[in-house]
């Protein structure tokens, strides 16, 4: 299947060079091969890992007869900035590329001159409801097997479970140690496994520190390295200026929510990376600037999230998982604030809007649909 930015990405390779990162196995190379038109062995597929690639790159070799070359996890070279200057810079004319990285590629920039004016920079995000053309009916096997190809396609638990176990290896033994330096590696294991506990609530990096015996510094290190690495992300309190709100702690989510050990932190972690994926499309794309937020006063009432366009807020976010009665913080946050719409997101069939418009009960599925999320 062709994603949702294939369209965006081919119409941006004809200006500029086009950077595409994302979290391991989301379809990158998947996605670019297809934009070749071929398979791993296309001579304009180049990845730095792969035998002599590295060696051929530094020395200015590219495949001839190639108008299209796709740059394949190059970030990994300290000083790649440079190295991808030097090659755009002398090929720009008779060529077009494309760089992908399991990283985000705007934080690995080592070195060297500014790439800044040079390329366009996207986001794959796992597959969606909306790119999968979901019913509500069929919702469940996102929800337990996540938005990621492989084990989304392969259907099945066991599957699941060693694609996990070879993925998280891989994040953290491969790319966490090539591009940063760790000491405490086991610990560092360790706090990807405690993660998925915390999904949904306010993260305590002091708390995590006391847990694995590290300190607070180096904790928001380890978590921040995770969130370059795209495996979490982590959003911040909305402080609405007529509430007591929160304004500093921030909430966890990870890019993979089947990694939740109970559902409905599975189903919380789903819509709020629909949402983050719509912020990053509309910021990718359109240029906007988008925020993703939580709303919570200091008297415990809350809202899940609220969304943001160039600082002002859009509409707002409160998930169920079935057709319950209108949460009453969102009547008591309406009065409250300058939020336009509230929409209590769940996974039945109710969809009820008030008089006045401003809040809304709607299936999941109707909600992407009226936002317009990839």
């Amino acid at each position: 299947m062709d994603r949702y930015l294939k369209d965006h990405i081919l119409r941006d390779l004809d200006k500029k060079m086009v950077f595409v990162g994302g979290p391991r196995q989301v379809g990158k190379t998947t996605m670019s091969l297809r934009l070749l038109g071929g398979n791993e062995d296309h001579p304009a597929y180049l990845n730095w890992d792969a035998p002599g690639v590295a060696r051929g790159l530094r020395q200015g070799e590219l495949p001839p007869d190639q108008k299209l070359l796709v740059l394949d996890e190059i970030h990994k070279y300290e000083q790649w900035r440079n190295l991808v200057k030097g090659i755009y810079d002398t090929n720009k004319s008779s060529r077009r590329f494309l760089i992908t990285g399991s990283a985000r590629l705007d934080y690995y920039r080592h070195g060297g001159d500014s790439l800044q004016g040079r390329y366009f920079y996207y986001r794959l995000h796992p597959l969606s409801a909306p790119e999968l053309g979901l019913s509500a009916d069929e919702l469940d096997k996102l929800i337990q097997m996540g938005g990621f190809p492989e084990p989304y396609f392969e259907n099945s638990p066991s599957y699941w479970r060693r694609w996990q176990t070879e993925r998280n290896k891989r994040v953290v033994q491969e790319d966490l140690l090539t591009l940063e330096e760790v000491v405490e590696v086991k610990k560092l294991d360790l706090l990807v496994k405690m993660l998925p506990e915390r999904v949904g609530s306010t993260l305590s990096v002091q708390s995590l520190s006391e847990d694995l015996a590290a300190s607070h510094k180096t904790i928001e290190r380890w978590v921040t390295i995770l969130e370059n690495l795209y495996f979490c992300f982590r959003i911040p309190p909305y402080g609405a200026p007529k509430v007591r709100a929160l304004k500093k702690a921030q909430k966890l989510y990870l890019w993979d929510w089947s990694l939740c050990p109970e559902r409905g932190a599975k189903i919380e972690n789903m819509v709020a990376s629909h949402l983050l994926k719509y912020c990053h499309y509309m910021e990718d794309t359109q240029g906007e600037e988008m925020d993703l937020r939580f709303l919570r006063d200091t008297d415990g009432r809350e809202i899940d999230f609220v969304v943001l366009k160039n600082g002002k807020p859009q509409f707002a976010v409160e998930v169920k998982s079935g057709e319950r009665q209108l949460s009453p913080h969102i009547p008591y946050f309406a009065e409250r604030t300058d939020i336009p719409i509230f929409y209590q997101v769940h996974l039945g069939k109710k969809d009820q809007e008030n008089k006045n418009g401003k809040y809304r009960v709607i299936p999941f599925i109707n909600f992407c649909k009226t936002i317009g999320i990839p």
